[in-house]
């Protein structure tokens, strides 16, 4: 299966409804809902819900890419209206 974009985001209501703790209420706690209950259902072993903590490990990866790219976008117009203020 695999992630290759990130999901929509889960509402407000919806994190509050899955008990989603705040540190992850991002844009892949729609992927967190079904690999936690997979984990209860099986009894948290760690050969269980493989697929479904590969999905939420590439998702939160693709949203650090996103981050990054997005600060990298900041620092070269902060540069670029530095540059022009210099001027």
């Amino acid at each position: 299966m695999g992630v290759s974009e990130l999901p929509e985001l889960l509402s407000h209501e919806e994190m509050k409804q899955n008990k989603i703790p705040l540190a992850y209420r991002d844009r892949c706690a729609r992927l967190l809902v079904p690999l936690n209950k997979c984990r209860k259902e099986g009894w948290y072993m760690p050969w269980n819900c493989v697929q479904e903590r590969h999905d939420y490990e590439q998702c939160q990866y693709l949203d650090f890419k996103r981050r990054v790219k997005e600060l990298e976008e900041i620092k070269k117009q902060r540069d670029a209206a530095d540059a022009s203020a210099d001027l």
